[in-house]
């Protein structure tokens, strides 16, 4: 049986694989760079799969949990785009950002338990969160591409599909969100925290998508505008926990230590 302990014999293998992929593309070795990053997420994947069955319910309860959907789906965003469009230096920066994720996880373990709440046993709520890591993962490979746009003057044609995607993700990931609200609290939409801060996040990645389509050619305006919409979404991830607004009002906000 999986337990906690053991994710560190999946992240070492798994995170040498990465930086032996992101040392292979910047060699020009597309085909040995990709087997790297895929068999890497193979293995940490394989982690989330034998967690699931350990704990016999979706890894999503605490903070923790999600870190791990978030690395393995950072790893997936840099894998696609380095594929499609031949960034090398995505590969890297998703492998870095998947560290430093795992970094937290190996030394600031949370208690990974069976126990889930009435709340979260509903069947829409691993699809709403499951989406909304992938949605999450998406957007910062997307900010990743507007930094280097700003400190390079590059494109943001990568970013714009990416944002393009994930929105779209997003706006499933909301629906299933209020389908499950509906089952566990009897209502939609509420207007809690959680809920109104992902609805700002929605929003301005909505007002991305216009400001690029209005105004193609200010690629600078954009950049920033999609680094504002990822503070926003950090908020909305975990921001909120630390908000007056939301102790003991907001339905999102759980004990997860």
């Amino acid at each position: 049986m999986i337990t906690w302990s053991d994710f560190i014999y999946f992240a070492l293998p798994s995170v040498l694989l990465w930086i032996g992929g992101a040392l292979a593309s910047f060699r020009q070795r597309r085909a040995l760079a990709l087997g790297f990053s895929a068999i890497g997420l193979v293995v940490f994947s394989a982690f989330i799969a034998l967690l699931w069955t350990s704990l016999e319910r979706p890894p999503l309860r605490t903070m923790g949990e999600t870190r791990l959907w978030y690395s393995a789906f950072l790893s997936l965003a840099g894998i696609v785009i380095y594929s499609r469009w031949r960034y090398r230096w995505v590969l890297s920066f998703s492998t870095v950002l998947s560290i430093v994720f795992i970094c937290v996880n190996i030394f600031k373990p949370e208690i990974h338990n069976k126990t889930l709440m009435p709340a979260l046993q509903s069947p829409w709520f691993a699809p709403h969160v499951i989406i909304y890591m992938f949605c999450y993962a998406l957007f910062g490979v997307a900010t990743l591409i507007a930094i280097y746009t700003l400190v390079k003057r590059g494109t943001l044609e990568a970013a714009d599909n990416m944002v393009y995607v994930g929105l779209s993700m997003m706006t499933v990931a909301m629906l299933f969100g209020a389908l499950w609200a509906k089952e566990a609290w009897g209502h939609y939409w509420a207007w809690d925290p959680k809920e109104t801060w992902a609805a700002a996040t929605w929003l301005l990645y909505l007002s991305y998508i216009h400001q690029r389509l209005a105004r193609p050619k200010q690629t600078r305006i954009a950049a920033w505008l999609l680094i504002v919409c990822f503070c926003c979404l950090q908020m909305c991830w975990w921001g909120i926990n630390y908000l007056p607004t939301a102790q003991g009002n907001s339905v999102h906000t759980y004990n997860i230590n």
